[in-house]
């Protein structure tokens, strides 16, 4: 009897036959091979998965906080680029202009920076105090509020409010509503005091940039001794923060190209580039997402080819008389990549469900903690998104199947009047 062309046809034959011997019953029941491969596919995906999403949590972490806390673009003056104390920006409502004509420039709000002491009875802490407009986008610090409210700015009657981080207050053992006494220094080396409320409180994990407390830009300008019309510079956001460096040579080409006084000495920088150690320190993680990768595919891969290589031993003499009725190595090769396949589907759903509820165990309870000092984050983050959660399943389970046609070739070693052959 020969299998032709139309009994393919009417029966995916390797596929039935792969089912019936990949059935659960009292005669036929799965090996250890079978569920060690099974094991090892489901916690070489956990992993991968685990690690892609703390990964990538890092990534959308760290840098939405950066950006919270400056912009993913900032036009200042280039001489005080990495400086704590940086010259003055004529603002202009034609520099402004210009600014937001810049394709891709969603909104540009002035602000002045200005560093100093807080100073209360029993302790003192140093603190970056940044004044800003009413234009200010509040929306990242209101929901790291932890105690008080949002200082009010932009008012017609300048208010004395202070937005302080939890860590600062705590170090100098204050709250929401009470006063805080701040010392600066002047141009001309004499220090100069005044007095803030403490409006609110806020929080963001990130300890090493939380030295920055926010208040009326009107207040730094007064304390710098400038005018209405210089600031320290603009914040300029956009749609996406992944587009911050183009955005910021797209300012430079239009600051270049101005022929307006305003525009001299003033350059753009991008987050990445005003904060260079964090961002290579993310850039980073993609070696170590590649290197777990590899490692689980691997140890993955490994298994599945000892238990590849044991199906076949167990099924010798149904390979044996398979090959007596006229099927081809290719086809009986066929069969065992099936039975992998379904091992390597078990193992994916297992290691899917595990991988989910990890996540989702931390994101909802924040079970694992950080040093912020090493990690600048106080919890590890997880970021999980439907696409590259897909996109690592399929490649993991083709990467497998893949590598398994090496161990599958050794069907054809096996002879068939050998393996019929009684004793």
């Amino acid at each position: 009897m020969k299998f032709n062309r139309e009994d393919r046809c009417r029966l995916n034959l390797e596929f039935f036959i792969a089912r019936r011997t990949a059935r659960t019953s009292p005669e036929n029941r799965p090996g250890v091979m079978s569920r060690i491969a099974v094991v090892s596919v489901a916690v070489s995906v956990a992993v991968m998965l685990v690690a892609l999403a703390v990964i990538l949590g890092f990534k959308r972490e760290v840098t939405a906080r950066m950006v919270g806390f400056s912009a993913p673009v900032e036009v200042i003056d280039g001489a005080g680029i990495y400086a704590a104390e940086s010259r003055p920006v004529a603002a202009t409502a034609r520099f402004e202009a210009l600014l937001r004509t810049v394709d891709g420039v969603q909104r540009a709000t002035p602000y002045a920076v200005k560093s100093g002491i807080v100073r209360t009875r029993d302790a003192m802490e140093g603190v970056a105090l940044k004044g800003v407009d009413g234009s200010y986008d509040w929306s990242f610090f209101a929901g790291r509020l932890t105690e008080g409210r949002l200082p009010r700015v932009g008012d017609s009657l300048r208010t004395k409010e202070l937005l302080l981080s939890a860590r600062t207050a705590r170090l100098l053992g204050v709250h929401a509503g009470d006063k805080v006494e701040m010392l600066f220094v002047a141009g001309d080396e004499r220090p100069r005091r005044d007095r803030f409320k403490v409006s609110g409180l806020y929080s963001t994990g990130m300890e090493e940039l939380e030295r920055t407390a926010l208040t009326d830009l009107r207040n730094v300008q007064r304390l710098s001794g400038w005018s209405s019309g210089e600031v320290s510079g603009y914040d300029l956001f956009l749609g996406d923060v992944r587009q911050a460096d183009r955005l910021a040579e797209a300012v430079n080409d239009a600051l270049l190209r101005s022929d307006l006084p305003e525009t001299d000495g003033v350059v753009a920088v991008s987050v990445g580039e005003r904060y260079p150690a964090v961002f290579d320190w993310l850039k980073a993680h993609d070696v170590n997402a590649a290197v777990v990768i590899a490692v689980m595919v691997a140890v993955a891969f490994f298994n599945m080819a000892s238990a590849l290589l044991i199906l076949v031993l167990e099924r010798t003499r149904m390979i044996g008389l398979l090959k007596a009725m006229g099927m081809e190595n290719r086809r009986i090769r066929r069969i065992f990549l099936y039975r992998a396949a379904f091992i390597v589907g078990r193992g994916l759903l297992w290691g899917n469900l595990a991988a989910g509820l990890l996540c989702w165990l931390q994101a909802r309870f924040h079970l694992l903690r950080l040093d912020p000092a090493g990690y600048m984050l106080s919890e590890v983050p997880v970021a999980v998104s439907a696409g590259w959660w897909l996109a690592v399943d399929v490649a993991a389970a083709g990467a497998i199947l893949a590598l398994l046609l090496v161990p599958a070739a050794f069907v054809a070693r096996i002879r068939p009047d050998e393996a019929i052959k009684t004793d």
